[in-house]
């Protein structure tokens, strides 16, 4: 990690809170609620660090409207977290956030999940790929292995479709399935990827049909041991899927399937950001946040 730890907005609250008011709003605070850029700073001390806006007449802070809201983990706290996790190639489990920020388990593991709600957040949306472009789909599956156990059988494995355009991001999936079909995989893959693009698949045959939607098509035997042919490999995705098998055997060990997709999303933030330095990472995790409040209960569920 090339992170300053020392670093003020690590320890002091209201560098912090500078910190994020400035990345949040570098051209001028504007009110979450309205938009409204007539707003001004309260003072006193139950009121310190909150805005008014003059047309709304809504009071919020740089934590309103982000998946920091309502939390009362103090700021520099979220900054060293969302950092290290920015920093953290494989993962940082919230066994180790809880020690390292000194926080209780339950805190530091929805503070993770948190962050990866602002790191799917800040990944880029559209058709992956176009003219030219090369485009590498495979899939792989999540979980334990029946060897392993010593006494009852491991949980089905869970399913994950990347999408890996070389040179270009990542995008990973989550399929509620044992089997992966070629009618699984096809919606994921015709409306995440230019038709005008070059896919790149292994010999696995739910591709084959789907490759012809596309400008070019192209395959590897890896079951006769080819694995590399000039430009002819998935060998891109298969990298992708190295490290994210090192964060669940190194580091998570267990992924469940109601949050699967939300690790997936942190492994693609990382490797879409990979040309990025931890801090530059960082900046586009808390802009990712904004827009995207987490709660332990969906609010609109709560009996009045």
């Amino acid at each position: 990690m090339n992170i300053n730890i020392t670093n003020p907005i690590f320890h002091d609250e209201a560098k912090a809170v500078a910190h994020i008011e400035a990345t949040r709003w570098p051209n001028g605070v504007t009110c979450p609620h309205c938009g409204s850029d007539k707003v001004h700073r309260m003072g006193g001390k139950t009121q310190a660090g909150m805005f008014l806006c003059n047309d709304c007449r809504d009071k919020f802070t740089c934590r309103t409207g982000t998946v920091m809201e309502r939390s009362h983990v103090p700021l520099h706290k979220w900054l060293l977290a969302t950092h290290i996790m920015a920093a953290s190639k494989k993962g940082m489990s919230a066994k180790q956030m809880e020690r390292m920020l000194g926080v209780t388990y339950k805190t530091a593991w929805f503070l993770c999940h948190r962050i990866r709600e602002a790191m799917e957040g800040a990944l880029p949306t559209g058709p992956m790929g176009g003219p030219g472009k090369i485009v590498e789909a495979d899939e792989t599956f999540v979980g334990g292995k029946f060897k392993n156990r010593a006494h009852r059988k491991p949980a089905p494995k869970k399913c994950v479709v990347s999408l890996v355009e070389r040179g270009g991001a990542a995008r990973s999936f989550q399929l509620r399935v044992t089997m992966v079909t070629a009618k699984d995989v096809r919606g994921l893959i015709v409306t995440n990827i230019d038709r005008a693009s070059h896919l790149m698949t292994d010999e696995n045959k739910i591709y084959k049909r789907m490759g012809e939607e596309f400008a070019a098509h192209s395959s590897v035997s890896h079951s006769t041991g080819e694995y590399a042919v000039g430009k002819r490999h998935s060998n891109t995705a298969e990298n992708f899927f190295s490290i994210f098998k090192r964060g669940v055997i190194g580091t998570y060990h267990h992924m469940s399937e109601a949050h699967l997709g939300r690790y997936l999303a942190e492994f693609d933030l990382r490797a879409n950001t990979r040309d990025l330095s931890d801090a530059e990472r960082a900046t586009e995790i808390l802009k990712g946040g904004i827009g995207r409040r987490l709660t332990y209960r969906r609010t609109d569920k709560i009996a009045a």
